[in-house]
């Protein structure tokens, strides 16, 4: 649906403004334009967002100066109310959180969904994102992933289980002091050599990716880690139920061609597939016949 026409615009328009996470070299000139430019600001935290400004040589609002709100998880749906009033008056109003793009896993869906429901205008300026920045240097692959976001504090067990058969690549985010118990559940829910990458301060000064297999990076993790964390983590190489001879042998093939060593390849699908080892190793030397029919 095109929103609004010539001569028809009586609302305010919603920009969702990306922030560089970690780098503010990152900014894209159209991000340091809207700030100078805007009458209305809400910023996750206010204090981080004058901080930024002033890296990057800004002036909120320009010479007038803009109305500069905080808008957070706490606050959020009472300040979508007092935003909506504004964008209702014709009120532009620019959203932009500590860093990233704000809706994912921070203030802005709300707002934004609110808008489409009144037909209010929302755009957004796209920007640097940890999501897939984590992606990308993982080393894992990148043709089909998911965001999860910050994995829940209670039923963190039943939730990993449920991702356990999931074969796209998946982002997680998630706080120093919770990621060492976050990998070691990750590790027993989908096996201790599923590989994955722990993504530390990028951008930033200190950027770390750390790569291995869940259980190895649990150990590493338990030792203390500071900073921004994401999570990327390989997904599963079969769907329960897919474990025909056929399907077990590319499994095998799969991995080998990565480079894995063939009595490790061998250890891994058993491992995600719930098939004994002795099967599958018994069925790559041909021991078994393997029923192609599968």
């Amino acid at each position: 649906m095109v929103e609004g026409g010539a001569g028809a615009r009586e609302t305010g328009t919603l920009t969702l403004a990306g922030v560089p996470i970690g780098n503010v070299e990152d900014a894209p000139p159209r991000l340091l334009r809207a700030l100078e430019g805007a009458r209305v600001i809400a910023a996750e935290d206010t204090r981080r967002l004058r901080q930024f400004a002033s890296r990057a040589n800004v002036r909120l609002g320009g010479a007038e100066g803009a109305r500069v709100v905080s808008y957070y998880d706490a606050n959020e749906s009472r300040r979508t109310d007092e935003l909506l009033t504004d964008l209702r008056g014709g009120h532009d109003v620019l959203v932009v959180t500590d860093a990233g793009m704000p809706g994912v896993s921070d203030p802005g869906y709300r707002l934004a969904a609110a808008c489409g429901d009144e037909g209010i205008p929302v755009t957004a300026i796209p920007g640097p994102s940890a999501v897939t920045t984590a992606l990308v240097v993982s080393g894992l692959p990148t043709d089909r992933f998911c965001f999860e976001g910050f994995p829940p504090r209670k039923g963190l067990s039943g939730y990993l289980a449920d991702l356990a058969a999931e074969r796209r690549t998946m982002v997680f985010f998630e706080s120093p002091h919770r990621v060492a118990a976050t990998l070691e559940a990750m590790a027993g829910a989908f096996g201790a050599d599923r590989r994955a990458a722990v993504c530390r301060e990028l951008t930033k000064t200190y950027e770390e990716v750390r790569r291995g297999g869940l259980g190895e990076l649990a150990e590493w993790a338990s030792g203390g880690v500071r900073g921004e964390i994401s999570v990327v983590v390989e997904g599963a190489r079969q769907r329960p139920g897919e474990t025909g001879d056929t399907a077990l042998l590319d499994a095998v093939s799969e991995l080998e061609e990565e480079g894995v060593r063939r009595k490790e390849a061998i250890v891994r699908v058993a491992k995600e597939t719930g098939v004994p080892k002795r099967r599958i190793y018994d069925l790559v030397h041909g021991v078994v016949p393997a029923e192609r029919a599968d």
